[in-house]
C-alpha cells in the first residue's frame, strides 16, 4: 500500500539496498500493512467497503494531526514522528526518524525533501509518495476484485487513546498478503495496520501517541537542523517504456503499472524502475546493467524481512531485482518469467 512504495511504508529495511530515495519508496510501500482475519467476519458490499477505504485515505490527506508511530518488522522496531497540516497552500508534512541514523522527510504537496544531516545533504524529489496513515495506491478501483473487505464484528478497540473499528482486507488469491486495519471511529484516520501472511501477523505499524485538530501547529513542521548552506540534489527521474526497450515483464493478477522511470541510484548507477500495484500492495522491479564489479548478493534466492521480500536474478547482461511487501513467490514469478529481447531483434 502506501509505500513510498511509500508509502512507506520497510517502512525501512529494504531501503538500505537502494539509497535514500529508494528507501523512501520502500517506506511508502511498507507503511500500510496487514494481519490475521476473523473467520466469522461479515463481508461488506464492495461499494460500502471501498467508501470506507476512501474515507481513510481522505482523512490522511485532509486532517491536521501529529503523533509518534512504531513500525515493527519481525524483531526489529523503528519509531517515527509525523506532523501533517493542511493550509492554503495544500498539504505539509514532516516525518522524523527517531531510531537509527537521523533522517527527516519534509513534504509540501508533491515535493519531498530527504534531509541527511551527516552529509549536510538535501535530496529533493518531485513525486508524491503517500505513507502511513495513507492507505490506497493510485485509484484502488480493483481492490474489491482481489480483496474481501470485512468488518470485524461488534466492539470497539483503542489505539493511542482513541477508539477505532477493525476492518479486514482478505486476499482472494496467493499473490498478495491480507491486511487488518483499525480506523478512528470519529475521523476515519488509520491508527493501526497489520500485514498478514499464512502464519499470522508478519508486520505492523501503529500510532503510540496522536493529536488531531487545532493543537497541531505550523512550528511543528520545522526541521531539526538549520539546512541553510546544505548541498541540495534533485532526484531526476526520466519516464521510460520498458516494453519498447525490449523488456517483457509479466504482471501478477490484479497488479497494474503506475510508474516506469530511469533513475540514479547508489554510486551513480543508472537503474530502470517499474512500480506495480493492486491498490494496496506494491512491487518495484529494478533493472541495471551487469557490470564488471562484484555480483549482487543473494542471486536467485528470496530474502525476507517481515513482509518485505526481495528476489534478484540475472537476465542476459542485466540484474533484475523485484521487491515488495508481497509473498516471495509472487516476486520470484515476476523475475523468472521476465524476458529481455534486445532492440535489434525487434527490427
Amino acid at each position: 500500500m502506501s509505500t513510498q512504495h511509500g508509502f512507506t511504508p520497510g517502512a525501512q529495511a529494504a531501503g538500505r539496498h537502494f539509497a535514500c530515495w529508494s528507501r523512501y519508496l520502500v517506506l511508502a510501500m511498507a507503511c500500510v500493512i496487514s494481519a490475521p482475519v476473523l473467520a466469522a467476519a461479515p463481508e461488506q458490499p464492495a461499494g460500502d467497503g471501498m467508501a470506507l477505504l476512501h474515507d481513510v485515505q481522505s482523512a490522511a490527506r485532509k486532517l491536521d494531526y501529529a503523533g509518534v508511530y512504531t513500525y515493527q518488522q519481525g524483531s526489529a522496531m523503528q519509531s517515527s514522528r509525523i506532523v501533517h497540516l493542511v493550509d492554503g497552500t495544500g498539504e505539509r508534512e514532516r516525518i522524523e526518524m527517531l531510531d537509527g541514523a537521523p533522517r527527516e522527510f519534509i513534504r509540501h504537496n508533491d515535493v519531498t525533501q530527504c534531509l541527511l544531516p551527516e552529509k549536510k545533504l538535501v535530496v529533493v524529489e518531485h513525486k508524491r509518495g503517500d505513507r502511513f496513515p495513507a492507505l490506497i495506491l493510485g485509484e484502488g478501483a480493483r481492490i474489491p476484485q482481489f480483496y474481501d473487505i470485512r468488518t470485524a464484528g461488534p466492539g470497539l478497540h483503542r489505539i493511542a487513546g482513541r477508539e477505532c473499528a477493525m476492518v479486514d482486507l482478505v486476499p482472494r488469491d496467493m499473490h498478495r498478503y491480507g491486511y487488518r486495519l483499525c480506523t478512528d471511529t470519529e475521523t476515519h484516520l488509520l491508527l493501526k495496520a497489520q500485514v498478514i501472511g499464512p502464519e499470522g501477523v508478519i508486520e505492523q505499524i501503529s500510532f503510540n501517541s496522536l493529536q488531531i485538530g487545532p493543537q497541531v501547529t505550523p512550528d511543528q513542521l520545522n526541521p531539526a537542523w538549520n539546512i541553510q548552506g546544505w548541498k541540495k540534489v534533485e532526484s531526476v527521474m526520466q519516464p521510460i517504456d520498458l516494453a519498447r526497450n525490449g523488456w517483457r515483464i509479466p504482471f501478477p493478477p490484479g497488479y497494474e503499472p503506475v510508474m516506469q522511470v530511469s533513475r540514479t541510484m547508489k554510486k551513480d548507477r543508472r537503474v530502470s524502475q517499474l512500480v506495480l500495484t493492486d491498490g494496496l500492495a506494491a512491487v518495484s522491479v529494478f533493472i541495471e546493467p551487469h557490470g564488471a564489479g562484484k555480483s549482487p548478493p543473494y542471486a536467485n534466492e528470496a530474502v525476507t524481512t517481515g513482509a518485505m521480500n526481495i528476489f534478484r536474478t540475472r537476465i542476459g547482461d542485466h540484474w533484475l531485482t523485484t521487491l515488495g511487501e508481497v509473498p516471495a513467490q509472487t516476486l520470484r514469478e515476476i523475475a523468472e518469467r521476465t524476458e529481455y529481447v534486445p532492440l535489434a531483434q525487434h527490427q
